[in-house]
């Protein structure tokens, strides 16, 4: 609002942090001998980029075990929501160590 002194009230356009900012997971040294779970959001062309994925990767890592992302459902769309937030739960159940996320544009 102004006023007649020429002052002008003034909002932050940030929001309030919500959030704690938490550290990042610990990395993995390697891929050799560990289970990656493939998701994707079923558009575009993911299901060829896995399979270019895979082919690539075994070749620096002939250990790797891959569970496919047709085991998931699609991350994007009507169930989103439940599939995503049942993926820590299915993850320790399969031993799943770490998750590649493709979007595949």
């Amino acid at each position: 609002m102004a006023e007649k002194s020429g002052d002008y009230a003034v909002v932050w356009p940030s929001g309030e942090r919500r959030l704690k900012v938490r550290p990042l997971a610990r990395r993995l040294d390697t891929l050799n001998g560990k289970k990656v779970a493939q998701l994707w959001d079923y558009l575009f062309a993911g299901d060829e980029v896995f399979s270019a994925l895979e082919a690539e990767m075994a070749k620096a890592y002939p250990q790797i075990e891959w569970v496919s992302w047709r085991e998931f459902g699609s991350t994007h769309g009507v169930n989103e929501k439940e599939v995503l937030a049942s993926l820590p739960q299915r993850f320790r159940e399969m031993g799943v160590d770490a998750a590649i996320s493709c979007m595949a544009c």
